[in-house]
């Protein structure tokens, strides 16, 4: 692999890490962000400092043959920490548990961290060696525990991640449970490039060469899994993030229907709140309710009990489960009152508290969706319509 192959996934990192901090700044108290972007940070960092020519850099900089040799293992070993103490904010639970059980793992992996300096200033490492280290190293004193203490954490951060992961998985739906099955291959593929160095560098100690593996299979191997898992841990928030937004932009859609009935009545020259096209969906709902509960008070002295009593009972008779006929009469007295005002903006009409009860029913988004479909699809609705004409003229 060339310093391409390392230096594109630290870029998109580092744009991903970009893109959070503004989330990080408004929260930086919350535990999951921070877990974050500590991740990020630590993942571009690991590509930038693994791309060999940026280890030739550094040995060049620093005067010391393969000092990139115990920061690329630290770097890695922070990782491997990082994305434990993520998955542990990210599946949740009493917070003192999370702290503890983050702490104790930072706090080993630390230990891991300590180690692999000292087995690299207590070892001898003078030939420089920018893609076959560990193999070429695999018999020197000291230097080979260093090797096996940042190859075993690996495996044991990757081996953890894969069942906390898989339990986790079985226990929800949705994006979530693709991402988690996700995030269960990229580091069982992590795994496997831990068994393909573990297998070089055993192999050197047995007295064979299997330099391929360590050197050629293992650093794709090593690009996949990241790739792989970062498209885990993104896919549950991204998928989330656009279907929620959907969510909003269908029901700002389904509440025209009831939204353009109630309008029609506004009086001409009312102030009309105009929606810049950049306007978040939700603030669009928001208004939309509100323009449509306006309505309901401006009709309220036209609501007639008895178009919602008749309406209600003819969808019943019709086969309609109990909220859904509430909708078709909530909205049949809509449209009656709608029609009579129409046909007699002026006049007046028995009043009595359907107006009221109109509010209370129609609690929320939901039951005004309801509402907006009746008013589009119910022949109730329709024939209620109908025959509220004659009835205010």
């Amino acid at each position: 692999m060339n310093g391409q192959d390392y230096y594109i996934p630290a870029a998109a990192m580092a744009v991903s890490l970009v893109c959070k901090l503004p989330a990080l700044r408004a929260h930086w108290r919350d535990p999951l962000q921070r877990s974050v972007c500590a991740l990020l940070v630590l993942a571009t960092a690991v590509f930038t400092f693994a791309a060999p020519p940026t280890i030739e850099a550094v040995n060049c900089w620093t005067g010391i043959p393969n000092f990139s040799a115990p920061l690329v293992y630290c770097l890695m070993t922070a990782f491997s920490a990082s994305c434990l103490v993520l998955m542990f904010n990210w599946r949740g639970g009493p917070a003192q548990e999370i702290r503890r059980t983050s702490v104790r793992w930072i706090m080993g992996y630390s230990v891991v961290i300590v180690a692999i300096v000292v087995f690299f200033l207590l070892g001898e490492a003078s030939v420089e060696r920018l893609r076959d280290f560990d193999t070429y190293y695999a018999n020197t004193p000291y230097v080979r525990l260093m090797i096996v203490a940042y190859l075993v954490a690996h495996s044991v951060a990757a081996a953890t991640m894969v069942a906390m992961c898989w339990r986790w998985s079985v226990q929800v739906r949705g994006w979530l449970r693709a991402g988690l099955v996700i995030i269960v291959s990229g580091y069982s593929i992590s795994l496997t490039y831990d068994a393909t160095k573990l297998s070089a560098v055993g192999a050197r100690w047995l007295g064979h060469d299997l330099d391929v593996l360590s050197t050629y299979v293992a650093p794709p191997l090593a690009s996949a899994a990241a790739l792989v898992s970062a498209v885990g841990f993104v896919l549950p928030l991204v998928c989330q993030r656009v279907s929620d937004s959907w969510q909003t932009w269908t029901t700002y859609r389904r509440l025209g229907a009831l939204w353009r009935e109630v309008s029609s009545t506004a009086p001409s020259g009312s102030p009309c709140v105009r929606m810049s096209w950049w306007s978040p969906a939700e603030i669009r709902v928001i208004q939309r309710e509100s323009d449509i509960h306006d309505g309901f008070l401006r009709l309220g002295p036209r609501f007639d009990r008895r178009h919602r009593d008749s309406a209600y009972e003819r969808a019943r008779a019709a086969g309609a489960d109990e909220e859904t006929a509430r909708a078709v009469a909530d909205a049949a007295m809509v449209a009656a009152a709608v029609r009579t005002q129409s046909a007699a903006p002026g006049g007046t009409a028995d009043c009595g508290t359907d107006g009221e009860r109109v509010l209370l029913t129609a609690d929320g988004p939901r039951d005004l969706v309801r509402i907006s479909d009746a008013l589009r699809h119910s022949p109730v609705v329709a024939a209620a319509r109908r025959r509220a004409a004659p009835a205010g003229g």
